[in-house]
Order: structure tokens, then sequence, then C-alpha cells
């Protein structure tokens, strides 16, 4: 069985066919929890910032133009839903989480490259939400430079070097924790 279009699920859903709209959220409801997951450390929050994502989508649907992709569109409601927690809830993010109950494998390469995941997971959290989205969008879900740029309305340049600023912050995070 095909899958719907972008636009024939938006147009089933403003029809008010609640089973598009439980398709638009399977479709894609992976990307949206991992890119606010990434930015919020609390799984339990993250939960319910996804589930007012969807809600805003709901809500939006009718407004929703289709001149940027469906994506896209569902991307920037992300970032503004974790814009918006960040500026409400403005406690930094401890080094000390205990976020996973993976325990390490008895080989020491396995081990390693758990202690390295676990490193880069602490300093992308240390980072700004901003930088914190971007680095998870581009790098972890694979949005396009141009996508983002659309998506937060913002020039292309300006995505370019607020995503080499992000890498440039991380690196340096990653330096000092070695020292």
């Amino acid at each position: 069985m095909d899958l719907p279009t972008e636009r024939e699920l938006v147009e089933r859903c403003r029809a008010g066919d609640e089973g598009a709209f439980q398709e638009l959220v399977d479709r894609y409801k992976d990307l949206v929890f991992a890119l606010i997951a990434r930015t919020i450390q609390d799984r339990s929050r993250a939960e319910d910032l996804a589930q007012d994502v969807f809600l805003r989508i709901h809500r939006g649907l009718p407004y929703f133009r289709g001149e940027a992709r469906l994506s896209t569109w569902i991307y920037r409601i992300v970032a503004n839903v974790c814009v918006q927690d960040q500026a409400r809830s403005r406690t930094p993010a401890s080094l000390d989480d205990e976020r996973t109950g993976v325990r390490p494998a008895t080989t020491d390469r396995q081990f390693g490259d758990l202690e390295l995941r676990d490193r880069l997971e602490k300093a992308v959290a240390r980072l700004p939400a901003h930088y914190r989205m971007l680095i998870a969008a581009h790098y972890l879900e694979g949005v396009q430079y141009e996508d983002l740029a659309e998506a937060l309305q913002l020039p292309l340049g300006t995505i370019k070097t607020q995503i080499y600023r992000a890498k440039q912050q991380l690196r340096r995070l990653l330096e000092t924790e070695l020292k």
C-alpha cells in the first residue's frame, strides 16, 4: 500500500479524517521526539512537549499553506515549542544527569564507544538550546541546511554560521573536559 503524499495527508486531515491525522502522527512522531529529546534532557518533559507539538499541528493544519514541506513546517513548530519551554525553565543542564540505564560492555572498545557517546551527550547538553536544536536536527536527524533556514526563517548563511559556531563551542567543551 502506497503512503499518501504530504499534500493528500494534509487535505484528508483538513477534511476531518482523524485516521489521516493518526497517519501524520505515525509518520512524524520519531522525528519530533528525537529533536525534542536532544534539546530537553527530561524524557517525561520531552514526551509532554511532543504531545504539545502534535496538538499545535492539529490546530494549525487549516492554516498550513503548503509553501514549504510539511516536515519543515513541523520542524518549525518543534523549534518554537522547545524555545518557549527553555524560556519558561531557565535551569542549566547538569553534567551529573543519569539519563541512560546503559551499562558498559565487557570489551574495551565497546566501553570506549559508550564513554565517548556519554561525553558527547553531556557536552551537547551544555550547549545553548538553539545550538542543541541545530546540532540534533542537522547531524542526528539529517535535516539539510536549506530546510533549517526555511523552517527557522533565517538566511542560509546564518544557519551555516550558527552550526559552525555550535560545532566550535562543542569542540571547546570536549577539549576542556579532557584537561
